[in-house]
């Protein structure tokens, strides 16, 4: 299953609120053009909607998130957290968490587009697992550095509305535009609220 490229308000009203994937909410009081579903949500519907949560979140093809769940559930501690903190570890979440792109799918085209350096050497891989003490960059081309400032200037980190905190494994310096990992992110700290256990069971029967 490729990645999705169709309307992203359409998940947000199915799913709530991704902002890795738009910061567009769907506000209850609106009318849907589906029509509610009605009766109980069976165990399988309600853990296939936490996976598809953490797919379009952080913009994953189905085969994708099935590789991160398997590295996951190899190594060492909870399956579920060690598959969010592998996700969160992203360059192209890094980079939307760091407010120098606004969504994730910005920060992947920022990537795919060679505009960002990774300890002073161009990174054109969306998926690069950053590590503690990876400095990351912009270019020092003017082109580059505007596409991160408007970016900086619509963080929802300066918005009231969203209160989207810095996590606090990173830090940037505006002014350089640049970011810092300082650390693996913490559980606590992860951008979406997520039932992770229940993405593990969805897939406990391919891994």
């Amino acid at each position: 299953m490729s990645r999705y490229r169709g309307p992203r308000f359409k998940k947000t009203r199915r799913l709530g609120a991704l902002p890795g994937l738009t910061r567009k909410k769907y506000a209850p009081g609106i009318e849907s053009r589906t029509p509610p579903r009605s009766g109980k949500k069976s165990q399988y519907c309600i853990r296939l909607e936490e996976k598809q949560k953490l797919r379009f979140h952080y913009g994953l093809t189905e085969r994708q998130l099935l590789h991160y769940v398997r590295i996951a559930g190899k190594a060492k501690g909870s399956t579920g957290q060690v598959l969010l903190q592998l996700l969160e570890m992203r360059l192209d979440n890094i980079l939307f968490r760091l407010g120098m792109a606004s969504t994730i799918p910005g920060a992947r085209q920022l990537v795919n587009h060679r505009h960002i350096l990774v300890n002073g050497r161009i990174v054109d891989i969306p998926s690069y697992r950053c590590k503690p003490r990876d400095i990351i960059t912009t270019r020092d081309e003017q082109k580059s550095r505007a596409l991160i400032q408007n970016s900086l200037d619509s963080s929802p980190h300066r918005n009231r509305k969203w209160k989207l905190p810095r996590p606090k494994h990173l830090i940037l310096d505006s002014s350089q535009y640049k970011g810092v990992v300082n650390q693996i992110i913490d559980r606590e700290w992860v951008g979406l609220k997520i039932k992770e256990l229940l993405v593990v069971e969805y897939y406990s029967r391919q891994i």
